[in-house]
């Protein structure tokens, strides 16, 4: 064999020696995927679950991941686990680690409820809405179009901020599809405020609701819809009080 045979001889070992290793390399990553993927022999072991809650259960936030994203610890995407936990009624935000070597750490913000919203919805403190109730919560209940929950909640502590000194509070108020609003008070006194300057027809109401809580009647009604003055509304001496 000459020195040129003797040459090619040893590039083709050297190919076929290198395909030999590049063959292996892949067989062994794809068996090692295989292995980190396999649940069984890399399962999440523990899901902990941190943070202020009352409405969120651990138990149900372990349930709902190890059903809807099975499979090993490597293999499970924080991401999509994130944006399903924030997809869930009372978590308003959500935080997902992975920790070495087999648990999963969660962190929980829950909704802080602040109003009712067209009665089978909850409005959190950013004038959020979310699908969830609460029974007998004491919130107060706000009625409005689509799109103005905000409104709504800002309108709300506006007009509660200045009953404040009257003791009273809005049990419901309305803002309606022009946006006018309507208000009823826990003595079941009902305003009507109109659709411009609230604040101020309201101010006006408590400037004369001492005079109104003197009278021996019971107030039915304060229509404040004009420039100046108001219009009252009184009940029969036989009507009951009846919740609107």
């Amino acid at each position: 064999m000459n020195d040129t045979q003797k040459a090619t001889s040893h590039k083709l070992g050297g190919v076929v020696f290198l395909l030999s290793v590049i063959t292996a390399l892949i067989y062994g990553a794809v068996e090692v995927n295989r292995w980190l993927e396999d649940e069984q022999r890399a399962p999440i072991h523990r899901i902990m679950v941190s943070g202020q809650y009352a409405h969120v259960s651990p138990r149900d936030i372990e349930k709902m991941i190890r059903t809807s994203h099975p499979g090993s610890f490597f293999e499970l995407n924080v991401e999509s686990v994130h944006r399903d936990l924030e997809a869930m009624p009372w978590v308003y935000r959500a935080s997902v680690r992975k920790r070495w070597p087999n648990n999963l750490s969660v962190y929980l913000v829950e909704q802080e409820p602040a109003a009712i919203w067209n009665h089978d919805l909850l409005l959190n403190k950013f004038g959020e809405s979310f699908p969830a109730t609460l029974e007998n919560s004491g919130l107060p209940t706000l009625f409005g179009p689509g799109g103005s929950e905000q409104t709504a909640l800002n309108g709300f502590r506006a007009m509660q901020s200045l009953l404040a000194p009257t003791g009273l509070k809005i049990e419901e108020l309305l803002l309606s599809e022009r946006f006018a609003w309507d208000v009823r008070l826990n003595n079941g006194v009902k305003l009507k405020l109109g659709r411009s300057q609230f604040v101020d027809k309201l101010q006006r109401f408590v400037d004369v609701y001492p005079l109104l809580a003197k009278e021996s009647r019971e107030v039915l009604y304060v229509d404040l819809r004009y420039d100046t003055g108001l219009a009252v509304g009184w009940k029969p001496e036989n009507q009951t009080e009846r919740e609107s």
